[in-house]
This record gives structure tokens, sequence and C-alpha cells, in this order.
């Protein structure tokens, strides 16, 4: 993908630039003329003002603030000039390119590059560059923008080739270091530097997502079951020290079997199983029967109350 150029050259075709100087430079010399004819009614006379000014209006120039201008006086490099009015010779120097110095933003591929792996993918990134030397630019390169959109698409598949997927889905900020490294290093000699890379996809095969989407599936299932695994190991640590600790005191066992008939009989409905050796071996048989008798008592009262006399 061809970048936006910001550079344009007079010897190319390019119409040079008009500015305010330059037309109120031909506006006076069109009023000098027009008052020397009517008061002369000489032709020469106002053809020669009219000629000096269409001369004179190529001598000023304008470069905006973030412009350089490479000027070349009869085809050698003499200076850069701007921001702001400047003048040239007419005729004899001329502005060969106007350098923007403000950052730019080029967008490249690499497409159906394979990685170290063999996989084929499709990546889209963003370059941030600026020209830091406009003298650099304009004479070491022909065109410094497509220079730099190629060397960042290349610098991309060379390092899409010696990375493996894996490393390309999870590695993104180790990758864009590495690529603005490449590009600013190619691009340095031409007077640009680099101020950051940012990758914007990364597109892969259908059928290898959906591979890796199973895999990942697979992945969260295991984790899952470990978890589990290692909750029930905790659960049974903690049974553990339990019943270590009601084993030297048998009157807290008692408490918490109270505790835990209580907690089930108040529910409505509540059936409990309770083994019988733990019926014998604490004594919860006088319990239980108990309760089995405030329960029948209760549901005889509530009958005894619903029956009409």
């Amino acid at each position: 993908m061809a970048p936006v150029i910001f550079a344009s050259s007079e010897g190319s075709g390019v119409r040079p630039r008009l500015n305010v100087v330059a037309a109120a430079i031909l506006l006076t010399a069109a009023v000098a003329a027009a008052l020397f004819w009517r008061a002369t009614n000489d032709v020469v006379l106002p053809a020669t003002i009219v000629a000096a000014g269409l001369v004179l209006m190529q001598a000023p120039r304008v470069a905006q603030q973030w412009e350089r201008a490479v000027v070349l006086r009869l085809g050698r490099f003499v200076g850069l000039r701007g921001p702001g009015l400047f003048w040239v010779v007419p005729f004899v120097d001329r502005v060969t390119a106007w350098i923007d110095q403000r950052t730019v933003t080029t967008s490249f591929a690499a497409e159906q590059t394979l990685t170290s792996d063999t996989v084929p993918v499709n990546v889209d990134a963003v370059l941030f560059w600026m020209v830091h030397d406009v003298k650099r630019a304009a004479l070491e390169v022909q065109d410094y923008a497509q220079a730099v959109s190629w060397a960042a698409q290349t610098a991309l598949r060379d390092i899409i080739g010696r990375t493996t997927l894996t490393e390309l889905l999870r590695g993104r900020e180790h990758i864009e270091a590495e690529l603005q490294r490449l590009i600013d290093e190619r691009s340095n000699p031409w007077g640009v530097t680099v101020s950051s890379v940012e990758m914007r996809d990364v597109v892969i095969p259908g059928a290898l997502q959906d591979a890796m989407s199973r895999e990942a599936q697979a992945a969260r299932e295991k984790q899952a079951r470990i978890i589990l695994g290692q909750a029930e190991l905790e659960i049974a640590h903690s049974f553990q020290e339990a019943a270590r600790s009601y084993q030297d005191n048998p009157t807290a066992l008692h408490l918490r079997a109270m505790n835990m008939l209580y907690e089930g009989l108040k529910e409505k409905g509540a059936l409990m199983l309770i083994p019988s050796s733990a019926v014998e071996s604490m004594g919860m048989g006088g319990m239980l029967g108990a309760a089995a008798m405030r329960q029948a008592s209760l549901a005889g009262g509530r009958e005894a109350f619903a029956k009409p006399e």
C-alpha cells in the first residue's frame, strides 16, 4: 500500500505554488503598465513592465511552518529554505521539493506470509515516521516515502518468517519493537526516523482458528478440573483437621451433632439420614426420640385444631 507523499518536485511537472507576495508583484506590474500605457500610448514600456513582473513574481516563495524547501542553483544544492517567506533567483534557483516534517502514518501489510512453523498469515500494521534530516531525504533517495513503505513491508515479512504463530499472537510488543528497530536502521540513511510501529490485525486460516479454539477449550476444561481437584484436596485436609479436633473433645462433637440436628429439623418436611454408629457413639438416640415426639405432638395439635367438634 503506497503512502501519501508529501514531497513535490517542480522539475517533475508540478506547477509552482502561487503566493500572496507573487500575486501582489504581478498586480503591481499590471497596474503600472496600464498607467504608463494611458500616459504615453506606448506599448513597448508597459509590455516590458508586465514581463518584468512575470519574472519577479517567481522570486518570492512561502513555506508552511511544517515545511522545508530544497533549493538547487543550476543543479547544485545551495540550502534549505523556510518556514515563511524566502526569495530565489528566477531561472537560476529552483525549488525541487517541499518536505513535510510532520509525523506521517503509513499503513502496510504482509499477505499470505509463512511463519517459521509454516502457517500462512495476513498481518496489517501502521508505521509512524517523520523526516528529521531534510537534506538527506531530498538528496539520498529518489522517493523517500515510497522507500519507507517498501522497507516496512520487507521488514515485516522478514520478522514473520523468523517467528512462530504463537510468538506472533502473544508477543506483539516484542515484535513491534523489533520491527521498529529494523525499519529505523534501513530508513536512517534517508533522513527518516521511525517513531513507532503498531500491528493492527493478524489473520490466520479459518480451519486453524477452529483447531485453536478447540485447543483453548480443552485447556480451560483441564484447568477447571485441576482447580476442582485442588478444592477437594483442601476440603479433605479441613475435614481431617476437624476430625482431629473432635477426637480430642467429644463434647464439641456432641454440640456439633446437636447443631446439625437442629438445622436439619427446623425446615418443614425435612428428612435426615443419620448412621446408626453416630447414634450409638454420640448418644443421639435420646435426642432423636425427643425430636420425633416433638414433631408428633406438633402434628397432633394441628390435627385437633383442624378437626370440627
